[in-house]
């Protein structure tokens, strides 16, 4: 059998280990990016490490989700990491140039290469035929000081995609009908690798669109293959020298496939409150609604927002409708303030951001209560917007357009002809907003604003641990369940202490206190468990309360590695029917939890409330291991331990 184009990425960044699904594999990194809603943690890590200097090819930090600066707290962030950049040779991106995933897609992602980031959604670059993977802050930090990660071989499905889309059905539609397909968790341990003439059917940035979603499955990472089409992308950005046609064999070996007819799609909508809750618009459409926010990393590229711009030109917003967009570049911003596509939108009545991810994270423009929002975004947890108490369906920019002139849920396939859009020759590309590491950057000082607070650290694992259940989840718990992010918490990312008075704040409104009155203990939750963001608080945030333990049914990817990461043990039901056996407050008693860790065998759970017994286990590498014995990364590495 041949290879995958997965495989032969990873095949060529191997540094250590076997090529052999299911083992742990040390890859080289490329590329690194960041932003600055975890990237102050990365740079503090960085700080801890003592590293001189970065061995990637490129890092890049971004500022595109702290932009509002109603105190000092984001603006002191900006400058910490504008500084830690400098120090280490680091690209820094200004508010304002945009969102990381838009920016590093036009202007550094190249066929072949390896792209770690800070971010869940760091996958939108294999578009461009990279191996993109979101990761815990702590990882991207190791890659940044060693050029290196660590990665469990995974498996590789193939989504087959033949024909071509009909007017008005989107890439957006695709992903979302295979979000329907495989589910959240359907693609938890694999990478989804697209081929198929439909391929070719697909821009670069439809292809982004669709990696950029893939990150709702579950899955380590998605591709396409780097084709002509990514050619002409490059071309246009002034960086055809980037090119490299690489793709898999033609007898490819795949874990699984899917076949996908583009031509049998008709536009989608994820209903709430999961981006895999998805219909037909037409079996719902006539619903009123508030709200449309066009953008985010998902659907903010020029090709995008043009056709948003020639639906919604000589129209009106509906009365009823409150429409913002927010543009994924500055790049993007200008071109269409050059080309009239601006005029149009501001003379429709719509609402323009700042180039930024804005309301995707909860950074403003939260709807009213009991609002019915459209988003062109890849997420609709309950409350992400803003809002508990409001609706957020996910479609198309077509579909939200066309939606905001009617004041009801629209099919945009009733507009009729084709959207006739002509790419310019050339993008527009400019350096204005990025700062680049001049020499000498080692002596660089670092500044540390009042709301800047050193990270917390675990101590090293004992022999045995009590600790009583301090919250028990049900399936799907989001990183945004355990640590919320709005626009009231965000400008606290550097501010571990202040963020834990608000941890598990969509689950229970006491869990601080909780924690306080017991001194910490366990947390037990049920199917893929952490789900969603990367984000690193959501580990430690818990470690700062004492979390030593978190048990449940399966873990989602990322958040089961920042958990390694920090030292909290990740351990799951070996039978998951014991979930039934525990309740809260419940004592538990892991008697033997350092010599099962160091075995890699089972954890004996004693539920001293109840009177049973519950195994559990930590599947993972010896590394994983070694490093929940040492209590967490950070102090493994003060270990000396070999990275």
């Amino acid at each position: 059998m041949g290879m995958s184009l997965t495989y032969k990425i990873l095949e060529k960044h191997l540094l250590e280990g076997d090529l052999k699904q299911g083992s742990e594999i040390k890859i080289k990194v490329d590329q690194t990016l960041t932003q600055d809603s975890t990237g102050t943690m990365v740079y503090l890590q960085l700080e801890a490490m003592g590293v001189s200097e970065r061995k990637t090819e490129l890092s890049v930090a971004y500022i595109d989700h702290n932009m509002l600066q109603a105190g000092f707290e984001n603006a002191d962030d900006h400058e910490f990491i504008k500084t830690a950049a400098a120090k280490y040779k680091i690209v820094y991106s200004k508010p304002g140039n945009g969102i990381c995933h838009q920016i590093h897609l036009e202007r550094f992602s190249k066929p072949g290469k390896v792209l770690i980031g800070s971010d869940s959604h760091t996958p939108t670059c294999g578009g461009m035929g990279m191996i993109a993977i979101g990761a815990g802050g702590l990882d991207v930090a190791v890659g940044i000081a060693h050029g290196h990660y660590s990665i469990t071989v995974p498996k590789v499905m193939n989504v087959k995609l033949k024909g071509s889309l009909n007017p008005y059905v989107t890439a957006k539609d695709v992903i979302l009908h295979v979000l329907g397909e495989l589910s959240v968790k359907g693609g938890v341990g694999y990478v989804v690798e697209y081929s198929g003439e439909g391929v070719s059917e697909l821009s670069l940035t439809d292809r982004a669109t669709i990696t950029n979603m893939g990150a709702e499955l579950g899955a380590t990472t998605s591709i396409f293959p780097s084709d002509k089409r990514t050619e002409d992308f490059l071309q246009r950005q002034g960086r055809k020298g980037d090119y490299l046609e690489i793709r898999a064999d033609e007898n490819a070996f795949y874990d699984a496939v899917l076949e996908v007819d583009l031509g049998s799609l008709k536009p989608m909508a994820a209903m709430p409150h999961s981006p895999d809750n998805v219909t037909q618009i037409e079996s719902i459409k006539g619903l009123k609604i508030d709200q449309v926010a066009i953008g985010s990393c998902t659907n903010s590229s020029y090709t995008d927002l043009m056709k948003v711009a020639q639906i919604l030109k000589g129209k009106k917003v509906h009365p009823d409708v409150s429409l913002v967009i927010s543009p994924g570049s500055s790049n993007i911003l200008k071109m269409m303030a050059d080309n009239g596509a601006l005029g149009s939108l501001i003379a429709s009545g719509a609402r323009l951001l700042e180039a930024g991810c804005g309301p995707c994270i909860g950074m403003g423009q939260a709807p009213k209560t009991g609002a019915v929002s459209l988003r062109t975004f890849n997420r609709n947890f309950k409350g992400r917007c803003g809002t508990m108490q409001a609706g957020v369906y996910l479609v198309s920019p077509e579909t939200a357009a066309y939606s905001a002139i009617n004041g009801v849920l629209s099919d945009p396939t009733e507009l009729g002809k084709a959207i006739d859009l002509t790419l310019p020759d050339e993008y527009f590309s400019e350096d204005n907003y990025f700062i680049y590491p001049a020499d000498g950057g080692h002596e660089t000082e670092v500044a540390m604003g009042p709301n800047i607070k050193p990270f917390p650290l675990s101590e090293k694992l004992g022999e045995t641990y009590a600790g009583k259940v301090l919250l028990k989840t049900g399936d799907n718990i989001t990183t945004d369940d355990i640590m919320p992010s709005n626009a009231k918490l965000l400008p606290f990312r550097s501010n571990v202490p202040e963020l834990s008075k608000h941890c598990f704040g969509t689950q229970c409104d006491d869990f601080k206190e909780r924690s306080d009155k017991f001194g910490g203990g366990i947390v037990v939750g049920g199917e893929n468990y952490g789900q969603g963001s990367s984000r690193e608080h959501a580990a430690l945030v818990p470690l700062h309360l004492k979390v030593k333990a978190v048990l449940v049914k399966s873990f989602a990817r990322i958040h089961k590695a920042n958990l390694i990461n920090a030292g909290i043990l990740p351990l799951e039901f070996k039978n998951p029917e014991d979930y039934d056996k525990i309740d809260l407050y419940d004592e538990l008693y892991l008697g033997n939890v350092g010599e099962a860790i160091e075995s890699g065998s089972e954890v004996l759970i004693e539920n001293m409330t109840k009177g049973n017994v519950i195994l559990a286990v930590m599947t993972g590498s010896d590394r994983d291991r070694k490093t929940l014995l040492a209590g967490g990364t950070i102090n493994r590495m003060k270990m000396k331990a070999i990275w």
